[in-house]
């Protein structure tokens, strides 16, 4: 599951520093030395900071989640899941609709509770026995995820994102691009952050994309690219994609959504 890690998919900011304004005396007149221009990562920090503090005001929200992940180096098939989650106490629901041989799986989990496992109902034959306790970090749930479910949601994958561009400033070695985009019809900021030296810091892939909503600063999209090798496209090869579509906020769910 996501992270909605991409990433992941893993992930303290830290305010833009001004430079005082100070004048130059010249013969005739006063000239005002003119402020630097924030740097791209202190752009996207500033974006990511207020992304969080308008999630703050999100109770709870419904989507479309897409994703395509890379295990133990195959690309799996795309799929597709309505995605419930409450923000506090941290809840989820996922009801997996594609691909073919996942579809009906749902799975939920709510912070400690249930001993900290979440709660699955299998497709076919074992869904006569109704929802069955497993672990998050069970073999199991990660053979067609990168992530466990405690990481998923959109809380989660601004929270991740956040703490490594706030390491990345401080090693100055990321290279930003901010751009604007478009997904299933919205307006959005497309975010890139390159890492040439994969030595220079624990960064969790060559090449990340987020997307935040123009209006909302929801993330819209997430994407992480290995980084180059032989044989490989020049953008690295695909580790995991996610899309969050039509996202519904605040529409109230209760404990029956999560609680099987």
């Amino acid at each position: 599951m996501i992270p909605i890690r991409a990433v992941l998919w893993s992930k303290f900011h830290t305010p833009v520093v001004f430079i005082l304004a100070y004048f130059v005396s010249v013969p005739t007149t006063h000239a005002q030395a003119a402020l630097p221009e924030p740097s791209s990562m202190d752009r996207a920090i500033d974006l990511i900071t207020k992304a969080r503090q308008r999630f703050q005001n999100i109770q709870d929200y419904e989507c479309r989640l897409i994703k395509q992940e890379r295990i133990n180096g195959t690309l799996l098939p795309e799929g597709s899941a309505t995605m419930r989650v409450r923000n506090n106490p941290y809840s989820i629901h996922l009801r997996l609709e594609s691909p073919e041989s996942d579809r009906g799986v749902e799975v939920c989990y709510i912070a400690n509770q249930n001993r900290g496992n979440m709660r699955v109902h299998p497709n076919g034959l074992f869904g006569i026995f109704g929802f069955i306790s497993v672990s998050p970090r069970d073999p199991r749930a990660l053979e067609k995820n990168r992530h466990n479910i405690t990481e998923a949601g959109l809380g989660n994958l601004l929270e991740s994102t956040a703490r490594h561009w706030a390491i990345e400033r401080r090693l100055n070695k990321t290279r930003v691009e901010i751009a604007d985009d478009v997904i299933n019809g919205r307006a959005c900021t497309r975010i890139v952050t390159i890492h040439p030296d994969r030595n220079a810091g624990s960064f969790y892939g060559y090449r990340c994309v987020l997307w935040l909503d123009k209006e909302t600063l929801l993330p819209l999209g997430a994407e992480t690219y290995d980084w180059p090798r032989p044989g490989s496209p020049t953008g690295g090869d695909l580790l995991e994609k996610y899309r969050f579509l039509d996202i519904r906020c605040n529409i109230g769910l209760k404990d029956n959504v999560f609680a099987h």
